[in-house]
């Protein structure tokens, strides 16, 4: 059954003529009648009687005000369509990695708010993991995460590249660890390790980099916000593996020590994570999920060119 059908039905019925209820629908009288005849065939009884004048059958009657009722919701579906694609959207969710919330998003929140005046955002702060599967599920337009190509490489998935981070060690200051500029991994797996939860890329990419040296991880806690990583670690010898941009506030804290991590000349390897921007195809069609898609996209280029050029 399509909508077509019901309308023909419709202006059949309000007619009483095929060949007027063409006109009215600016179609062909053949047309009209094969779309008469195929919902009949599709509630396999006749709703019409041919004569001179279409008059309706006892089942013609009892769908009729079914039949407005279905065509005047989708009128509204339609409607609501329209104005989603012309750009009226009045909500915008996105999902982002703690660090990026904190740190990444606030400048470009404040651009689009002043440019979308119109739209109130509403942005969660979620663990990789668990923002590509609201966003799968449809419960946000947009994430940026930590790139898991497992649960990215998808068809309908939209990823765009926006940096490469590198991972360092937070301890507290009177760690034994504290004093140097770099460690390896082998110094680190002598100590007990904070990390994220469950569902969090953090927690894969540690993991991964200690099995890949044959090294064994000793996890003493799971935290998921990073005041719970700096507080756990000044207390003692714990240490934890965080992305650059989590320890922003670290680094100036008297209390707490930033470390590289020395992975050897010999490494093919640089640890560090990659943060993308995702999206679906059927998001980027409407104008206010493409707006700051590419505000994201073109901030980060821009910052990237001027990082570039401080560098040469």
């Amino acid at each position: 059954m399509r909508i077509e059908q019901i309308r023909a039905f419709l202006a059949v019925s309000e007619t009483g003529s095929f060949g007027q209820a063409a006109k009215l629908c600016g179609v062909t009288q053949s047309t009209i009648s094969r779309q008469i005849q195929g919902l009949e065939d599709h509630l396999k009884t006749p709703l019409f009687h041919r004569q001179a004048q279409a008059k309706l059958t006892i089942t013609g009657e009892r769908i009729l005000p079914h039949a407005r009722r279905i065509c005047q919701e989708w009128e509204k579906v339609e409607e609501r369509i329209q104005e989603l694609l012309g750009g009226e959207q009045t909500e915008l969710c996105v999902a982002a990695i703690h660090s990026v919330c904190a740190y990444y998003l606030p400048p470009i929140l404040q651009s689009f708010c002043q440019s979308h005046p119109q739209v109130q955002l509403r942005v969660t702060a979620l663990g990789s993991d668990r923002a590509l599967k609201v966003l799968r599920d449809g419960l946000v337009d947009i994430a940026l995460v930590m790139n898991n190509k497992y649960l990215t490489s998808s068809s309908e998935m939209v990823v765009k590249h926006l940096y490469h981070e590198p991972i360092k060690v937070l301890t507290s200051n009177n760690h034994p660890l504290a004093q140097q500029k770099s460690v390896t991994i082998n110094d680190l797996a002598q100590y007990s390790q904070v990390i994220f939860k469950d569902g969090y890329g953090m927690q894969r990419i540690v993991q991964e980099i200690f099995a890949s040296q044959g090294l064994d991880l000793d996890v003493a806690m799971e935290l998921n916000t990073l005041d719970a990583f700096r507080g756990v670690i000044r207390q003692g010898n714990l240490i934890a593996l965080l992305p650059e941009l989590a320890l922003h506030e670290s680094i100036n804290d008297p209390s707490l020590a930033v470390i590289s991590i020395d992975l050897g000349l010999d490494s093919l390897r640089t640890l560090t994570r990659e943060v993308v921007l995702i999206t679906t195809k059927d998001r980027l069609q409407i104008p206010t999920v493409r707006d700051f898609f590419n505000l994201i996209y073109d901030v980060n280029k821009l910052v990237d060119r001027e990082t570039r050029k401080l560098g040469d």
